[in-house]
């Protein structure tokens, strides 16, 4: 039975660690128990749709994976990643059954209300391990109001790729099926450069690469952008603008609206609540236990703007300088065998935001670039 309890809380257990320099350090990470479950979703052609301009859809079907599991667990913690296009997670045995329906659910959701496909699976952790691969978590406290989750061991990339090839996959929900997408919104402005470019960048350890080698090069991108003058996070301490209408009322509108409603009575709907929040943040009014100023600082600490899921992604504000001397450090990497990479560059972020509920400070606010992103740093990274 202590077994037991101790394999289905495991995660909240895992220590915390706040310098991200340390993310590539495995002393970091405590590997996931054996009957723990990878989920893994991602949109299918998602570079196609953002060659048709629909990125904040593809970050939209992303960010409606973790916020459907998040509620349909009633809001207990659990490890999940953002990736772009997708998300990546892992859960408990006890919770297998309902994380399969929310993915299943959300598939169906991202068909009907996005026009794209969300191709979906999970998989044991003990599975991954009979494959040679490893899952291993860590937990990053971003600011102190949120801790990320961040995995290694190569698990994640095996389940993707066995996904990808039609194995393990999560069949959609029946037509007509709504996952649970409270508090999923995103109703700031795009977030423009402030130095010049905003970078979206992938590092990954190339096939057969020394660990250690692949430890040194993440630990020198990351310093890169440490403490340096030419480049920072893509939220400006200010928060990004909010404007009435919102720009992103359709997305909104589509995810909270139920099965039969009418989108026009649920964009109506939404236009009364965002007005309401425009307001109170505009004027700075306190709503009870609400205080704006307090969400609006949240907002800038709880940005999800760098992360590791066996490969480095992060988003920076930076100069076309640093981020050339970025690249041509990556290339150099890259030819020595060690790591591959892709970036895209673009002028301007985005964000998504999760909020389970304006009075508490853990809510999350998925970033990635406007213009193509962590999408299109993966297409760059394919064809190398």
């Amino acid at each position: 039975m202590s077994e037991a309890i101790s394999t289905e809380n495991f995660y909240p257990g895992v220590p915390v660690f706040r310098s991200f320099a340390n993310v590539a350090d495995q002393e970091c990470y405590l590997p996931l128990p054996g009957d723990w479950l990878i989920g893994i979703a991602d949109v299918v052609d998602s570079t196609k749709a953002v060659q048709a301009k629909r990125y904040k859809a593809v970050n939209m079907a992303g960010a409606a994976v973790i916020v459907a599991i998040t509620n349909a667990l009633e809001h207990r913690e659990f490890p999940f990643v953002f990736g772009g296009d997708g998300a990546s997670f892992a859960v408990p045995p006890s919770a297998a059954w309902i994380a399969r329906e929310a993915l299943a659910a959300t598939a169906t959701w991202v068909k009907e209300e996005l026009n794209l496909t969300l191709r979906t699976g999970l998989v044991r952790v003990a599975t991954a391990r009979q494959q040679g691969a490893d899952v291993r978590v860590a937990r990053y406290a971003a600011s102190d109001n949120i801790a990320l989750a961040m995995f290694s061991g190569g698990g994640l990339a095996w389940a993707d790729a066995a996904i990808k090839q039609g194995r393990l996959t999560v069949t959609a929900a029946p037509p007509g099926t709504r996952p649970d997408l409270s508090g999923l919104s995103c109703r700031f402005e795009e977030i423009p450069a402030v130095r010049g470019l905003i970078l979206s960048l992938l590092v990954m350890p190339a096939v057969g690469a020394n660990p250690a080698y692949v430890r040194q090069v993440i630990e020198a991108v990351i310093q890169f952008t440490e403490c340096n003058p030419n480049a920072s996070g893509p939220v400006p301490q200010e928060l990004p603008r909010l404007r009435w209408p919102p720009q992103g009322l359709d997305f909104e509108a589509r995810a909270q609206r139920r099965s039969g409603e009418s989108l026009t009575w649920r964009k109506a709907k939404v236009l009364v609540w965002t007005l309401l929040a425009f307001l109170i943040m505009r004027f700075n009014i306190k709503v009870g236990r609400f205080s704006p100023t307090k969400y609006a600082r949240e907002v800038v600490e709880n940005s999800d703007f760098r992360k590791f899921d066996d490969t480095l992604r992060m988003v920076i504000d930076c100069t076309a300088a640093l981020a050339d001397e970025i690249e041509q450090f990556l290339q150099a990497a890259a030819a020595a065998g060690t790591v591959r990479f892709g970036l895209h560059r673009q002028d301007r972020a985005m964000m998504t935001c999760f909020t389970p509920s304006p009075i508490h400070a853990n809510h999350v606010h998925f970033i990635d670039g406007a213009l193509g992103g962590y999408t299109t740093a993966a297409t760059t990274m394919k064809a190398s």
